[in-house]
């Protein structure tokens, strides 16, 4: 128990000191989501045993990640992963084999990138890195093993892009903090399919022939300094960013919008 809580500390300890166990990874390829095929990463772990690893942290998604649909399946990317924020949201699929380490189940299971592990000098590899909740860590562990496997700190392990599929749940918008109305800020969160987006754009119902472009703020945060007073409510439309896919979200902010509220559409990407 010591060993694992020793090295929980130092992880926690280097991320606020802007400090991880992370890598320096190719850029990912994009283009080969979706696929079958495995690739070979590397695996830590950071925060409580069973817990969601932060606060869905650089993605803003807050304390969402505990809850369903993530519900702490969650990870940290490296660069590559994380994406400068466009690879928030992105699914995946990790899995360890038992000739890396022998409570391995070498089932696959299903996390979302929620979280930044920026580069750092502690690992000379450029390895995909999957810093990953300790819910999800343990998870790739036979029956009763979690603890065990937890004790490898840092594990090989073989991860695929995958479509998500947050089940029964649609598109929520959560507005940011600190706005008026010349300027719109909103969390985008529980998107299917690929998960990240490429394009935001807002409509105000008042002219409806016009999109306007929003620019992503910071994670899964996408603006709009419009220069002029927006009138509500206003539609989404939501780009996918491998697939391209487009759905619009009407009239889900309403007259009346809050910072700090949330809504729920009642639209996803079809998976």
């Amino acid at each position: 128990m010591a060993l694992v809580y020793l090295f929980t500390l130092i992880v926690i300890f280097s991320r606020s000191n802007n400090i991880c166990f992370c890598f320096n990874p190719k850029l990912l390829n994009v283009s080969k989501a979706q696929s079958e095929t495995y690739w070979s990463a590397v695996a830590t772990w950071y925060g409580p045993l069973n817990g969601a690893g932060s606060n869905g942290g650089a993605c803003g998604y807050k304390d969402d990640v505990e809850q369903a649909p993530f519900s702490s399946m969650v990870s940290a990317g490296g660069p590559s992963l994380f994406y400068s924020g466009k690879g928030c949201g992105a699914c995946y699929q990790v899995k360890c084999t038992k000739n890396v380490n022998a409570v391995c189940s070498e089932n696959p299971v299903s996390v979302v990138i929620t979280d930044e592990c920026p580069g750092g000098p502690l690992f000379a590899s450029d390895s995909v890195h999957f810093d990953l909740s300790g819910t999800a860590f343990g998870a790739m562990a036979t029956s009763g093993q979690s603890y065990p496997l937890r004790n490898a700190g840092v594990l090989q392990i073989q991860y695929t892009r995958v479509e998500c599929n947050h089940r029964d749940t649609n598109v929520v918008f959560s507005i940011d903090a600190g706005l008026n109305p010349y300027y719109f800020a909103v969390l985008i969160k529980y998107v299917n399919g690929d998960g990240n987006l490429a394009f935001v754009d807002l409509q105000q119902t008042s002219q409806s022939n016009t999109w306007l472009p929003m620019q992503q703020s910071w994670g899964a945060i996408w603006k709009l300094d419009a220069g002029s007073a927006m009138t509500a409510p206003f539609s989404l439309r939501l780009t996918s960013a491998e697939s391209k896919k487009t759905i619009v979200a009407n009239n889900v902010i309403p007259v009346g919008w809050q910072a700090g509220q949330t809504y729920q559409s009642n639209v996803n990407f079809n998976v």
